[in-house]
């Protein structure tokens, strides 16, 4: 429960700001597409060394940023979108990785690599976990003001700089990074509503871009930790559990929250005319 915990602390960090670009982008699918793009490489990586971290990770960072490049290379060179490019080799992925493990490994194998188990993760997920949190907030720091131009105003970028497809791919890879560093406790499947979940709650709680950084992180840790009690003393499963913690919290944002919520907008707070 402690290394849960702690894993739950990295993946928020990374996560949740991600989560938030992914929101202002328009993207929210495209990670859940990048999430199952993961699979595959993953899948050959288990195949090779089975259920190695280090292996299953190379192989999922691999074929992530390779389903990224794809799906960009195919919206530049025809009329299709880039969600739809994505959906597309989403499907592919995800198919070809469950066939993979299916192949090779157990049921128990599968599960494992779609829905993870994160009260077992050891030192060296724990490690990898906060290398990637901590990578992920010195680039978007780095990377700062390019992010958030390319979230309002892409083409701009393009056109003063010429930088706007290196930000572009810089961004994806972070994306990449943390579904990889989070489908080893949640699985490809449910790292993605650790990411989404908690930034779209953040969207009715604040407007700047930092507080929505710091609103997605930590309601994605509250998630994470309200979801592990409740898996402990109800005996489910934790990846569910903390999912679900998750989409709690979002709803009850929707409904309560102080910008843009039904409350918000349906109960108007008094006010007194002069």
């Amino acid at each position: 429960m402690q290394r849960a915990l702690v894993a739950c602390l990295a993946l928020s960090l990374g996560c949740g700001p991600v989560g938030v670009l992914l929101v202002l982008r328009r993207m929210s699918l495209v990670g859940d597409a990048m999430s199952h793009a993961v699979l595959p490489g993953a899948a050959v990586g288990f195949l090779v060394s089975g259920l190695s971290l280090w292996s299953m990770g190379l192989g999922g960072l691999i074929a992530g940023l390779a389903v990224a490049l794809l799906a960009g290379a195919v919206t530049r060179v025809t009329a299709l979108r880039e969600d739809a490019s994505f959906a597309a080799f989403y499907l592919i992925a995800l198919a070809a990785g469950v066939l993979i493990v299916s192949t090779r490994g157990s049921n128990v194998d599968l599960m494992h690599v779609l829905f993870g188990t994160i009260l077992a993760v050891d030192d060296a997920a724990l490690l990898l976990m906060a290398g990637i949190a901590t990578v992920t907030l010195i680039a978007l720091a780095l990377l700062y003001r390019p992010l958030v131009v390319e979230c309002f105003d892409p083409g701009y970028l393009r056109m003063v700089g010429g930088v706007g497809a290196m930000v572009h791919f810089a961004f994806l890879m972070l994306v990449v990074l943390n579904l990889v560093g989070g489908f080893q406790a949640l699985g490809t499947l449910m790292v993605v509503g650790l990411m989404m979940l908690p930034a779209a709650a953040a969207r009715f709680w604040s407007r700047s871009l930092w507080s929505l950084f710091a609103w997605a992180a930590g309601l994605a840790l509250l998630s994470g930790y309200s979801g592990l009690l409740v898996s402990y003393h109800g005996s489910l499963p934790s990846g569910p559990s903390i999912v679900l913690t998750a989409g709690g919290f979002y709803l009850l944002s929707l409904i309560f929250g102080t910008h843009d919520s039904l409350r918000a907008r349906y109960l108007p707070t008094a006010h007194f005319a002069h």
